[in-house]
């Protein structure tokens, strides 16, 4: 497989994030990008030079999980702090950084975890325009007992003696805390004061900016070959679509393969809202029967994955062989596909179908224009391309589709009944005004039965698990808080309407510690 995705250029004005392995790490990325300056993730060994090859307006230095001053742990080259780059770190990033000029960092007596009071003593740089008592996320188990030369104490808390530290003639600065995540309420406006204040941005990071640049990067890469792109109907595939139509007109075609798992009605909508509005060539291919038949017997979901993602391809290859000088595969690979799929310093929580899934074999080259985006951006491209806002505001759906949402052997029956009930939450979600206003909203299908009583019958059939989270951008979600009379209904209708179940519970596990789909 050619993982040539389309290089798109390094905007002017960029920020480096060297990630020592925290889990916060692509939370960093996005509050940066919110603040409408682009930024790349790099491994913290990343060599200096090839840091300071992208000419950085700023760098931040993400948490982790070591401590810094025990053998092993994640280091940098203290080079880095004499190239005259701004540097903000962040927990980890902070203790290493206070280690590395002369601090002193050590296990914490009183560790701190979650909430925490802060008391700002300083707010002429980071804190400038904020209050002085605040509350932020702490999440730590050293301290930076005392700053390095040069460096004053911004910030306290009732145990850290060093919450925050500035040297402000070196641009270098540190926060025990965690401005990243939302628990941070003004996180964002430490990251913006560091950016503006600190670094020189001007907000140069738009999505027009991204679509002028992406369009250039696709034409360079492409060149006049044809290329391919799987439609899936979802906001992340129809968006690459329309980037790469606007980047090569008609050299696009764009497949889209009914696996079976869709759902309900869903192939009628994509050609119907994507096909016929855009005027794109459209190649539909019905391979339900085909794609239900590899996965007879499997129940592993890791192999339903590889499965599903092999055939998927398998299909595009024959159907490109029909189409003169194919020679690439655009895909709606984004950044969190990347991340959870695992990355040098991200373990693997599981292979999404366009990131590990694929086949080395793969005869076509990878068009990823939206690799390094997250969801809330690409909704923002669409918006930006002119699609329709009912596909803009689709909800997120997985590659696999039901597939993945059906635990245990997959059989034509269970995919009716999870279909007809996927439906009703569906319907009674947006009746109830809450679909744009939570991340997703789908029905699961255990591999269980449990015993009920329906017309004075004893049944016993399957369970639906209704499971509906809140979220920014999948990296971490929570669960919907819904009314109890809109459950009541979603209950009431899948028993009452979708032979085979007859009970359905709702999941109110966060992710993490669980993931918002079930395999």
């Amino acid at each position: 497989m050619a993982h040539a995705a389309a290089s798109i250029p390094r905007p002017e004005e960029n920020v480096v994030v060297l990630d020592f392995g925290a889990q916060y790490t692509q939370l960093i990325a996005r509050r940066v990008r919110e603040c409408k300056v682009y930024c790349e993730i790099v491994p913290s060994d990343t060599d200096l030079s090839q840091i300071l090859a992208r000419r950085p307006i700023g760098i931040i230095f993400s948490g982790g999980p070591s401590s810094c001053y025990e053998p092993g742990a994640p280091q940098v080259d203290p080079a880095i702090f004499e190239a005259g780059i701004p540097i903000l770190g962040i927990c980890y990033g902070m203790q290493l950084m206070s280690r590395s000029l002369g601090g002193k960092v050590s296990p914490s007596t009183n560790r701190e975890y979650g909430k925490t009071q802060l008391d700002v003593t300083d707010d002429t740089d980071l804190f400038r325009g904020l209050n002085r008592e605040l509350v932020c996320w702490m999440s730590h188990g050293d301290t930076v007992e005392a700053p390095p030369p040069g460096f004053k104490v911004t910030a306290v808390t009732a145990v850290t003696p060093v919450a925050a530290m500035a040297d402000t003639q070196r641009r270098l600065f540190g926060v025990q805390f965690h401005p990243e995540v939302v628990h941070t309420p003004w996180g964002t406006e430490i990251i913006r004061n560091f950016l503006y204040d600190h670094c020189g941005a001007q907000g140069l990071w738009t999505m027009a900016s991204f679509i002028r640049e992406a369009v250039e990067a696709i034409r360079a890469q492409v060149g006049d070959k044809k290329v391919i792109c799987g439609l899936s109907g979802g906001i992340d595939s129809c968006t690459v679509a329309a980037l790469v139509h606007k980047a090569i007109g008609d050299q696009l075609t764009c497949i889209f393969v009914n696996t079976g798992f869709l759902r309900k009605d869903e192939g009628t909508q994509v050609k119907r809202n994507f096909a016929d509005a855009f005027n794109i060539q459209l190649v539909y291919a019905d391979e339900k029967a085909r794609f239900l038949r590899k996965l007879e017997g499997v129940v592993d979901p890791e192999q339903k994955r590889k499965i599903i993602g092999n055939e998927f391809v398998a299909v595009f290859d024959e159907i490109s062989g029909g189409i003169d000088g194919a020679e690439f595969l655009a895909q709606g690979t984004l950044y969190p596909d990347v991340i959870e799929s695992g990355t040098k310093n991200a373990a693997k929580i599981k292979t999404h179908h366009n990131v590990g899934g694929l086949p080395e074999h793969m005869k076509l080259k990878l068009v990823e224009p939206l690799r390094y985006l997250f969801k809330d951006e690409v909704r923002r491209v669409a918006e930006e391309l002119g699609l329709p806002a009912d596909m803009v505001w689709r909800q997120p759906f997985p590659g696999p589709g039901l597939a993945i949402r059906i635990l245990g052997e997959i059989t034509f029956d269970k995919l009716q009944i999870l279909r007809n009930a996927d439906a009703i939450v569906v319907e009674e979600i947006k009746k109830a005004g809450l679909y744009r206003r939570v991340w997703q909203s789908f029905a699961v299908l255990p591999d269980t039965r449990s015993v009920g009583v329906m017309g004075d019958k004893r049944t016993y059939e399957y369970p639906i698990v209704l499971r509906v989270v809140s979220s920014e951008d999948a990296m971490t979600a929570d669960w919907a808080r819904l009314p109890y009379d809109l459950m009541e209904r979603i209950s009431s209708r899948i028993v009452g309407e979708v032979d085979g179940v007859n009970r359905v519970v709702y999941d109110i596990t966060s992710k993490p510690p669980g993931t918002i789909e079930w395999e």
